[in-house]
């Protein structure tokens, strides 16, 4: 990679947080491109010639944001079944790297969740598109899950991964906002003994968190 795609992708990954943390302080509308450049460090023009506007630049920050999330479930996955583990426990990793990528970037999953519910966005195609990249990553554990035997026949797969993926984000918010004291081993274990107690329908073993 030559030193100039380097710096594009420097200048890019600044817009990017700075974009994400203006957005989730004082919403879309609200943000303007001169303040995106004055948080990033960068002249206004900058933002326009790495983006063909603020509606594009908050697309690509959203596509980019899930897809990295989506990475690290897939990442989780793999690694479980590397070590030979079940897919339950691969569910259990996932969790814990969805609840490690919110502590990272708590403000880009606050945008997310805010911006899931709008129904009159330009980028909301977009969002449907790669939320469900993330979803289909749950899915297919849950599949493989079941055809081990490890889960029941009958748990409805696209509402569960929904589910699973829905609680990871919500409980992180919680979490963060009203219960900070909390370390995330803490929360990951809560989260855990829902998912090993309830969703497998198996007790804990005695050594379980």
């Amino acid at each position: 990679m030559d030193s100039s795609s380097t710096r594009r992708q420097a200048t890019r990954r600044k817009l990017f947080e700075a974009a994400v943390t203006l957005i989730a302080e004082k919403g879309f509308s609200a943000t303007t491109v001169d303040e995106i450049a004055d948080r990033a460090g960068v002249a206004k023009g900058t933002v326009y010639y790495n983006f063909a506007s603020k509606t594009v630049l908050f697309e690509e920050l959203l596509r980019h944001g899930i897809e990295l999330l989506t990475d690290s479930l897939q990442n989780a996955a793999d690694e479980t079944a590397e070590r030979g583990g079940s897919h339950v426990d691969a569910l259990d990793a996932m969790i814990r790297a969805g609840l490690d990528f919110i502590s990272r970037y708590p403000s880009l999953t606050q945008l997310y969740v805010a911006e899931l519910w709008r129904t009159n966005r330009a980028w909301q195609s977009t969002l449907m598109i790669v939320r469900q990249r993330a979803i289909a990553v749950i899915e297919a554990v849950l599949r493989e899950a079941v055809a081990a035997g490890e889960l029941s026949e009958e748990i409805d797969i696209p509402l569960t991964a929904s589910a699973l993926f829905g609680m990871v984000l919500v409980a992180a918010l919680d979490w963060q906002s009203y219960q900070p004291e909390r370390s995330i081993d803490d929360v990951h274990a809560a989260l855990s003994r829902l998912l090993q107690g309830r969703v497998s329908g198996r007790p804990l073993p005695q050594n379980a968190p």
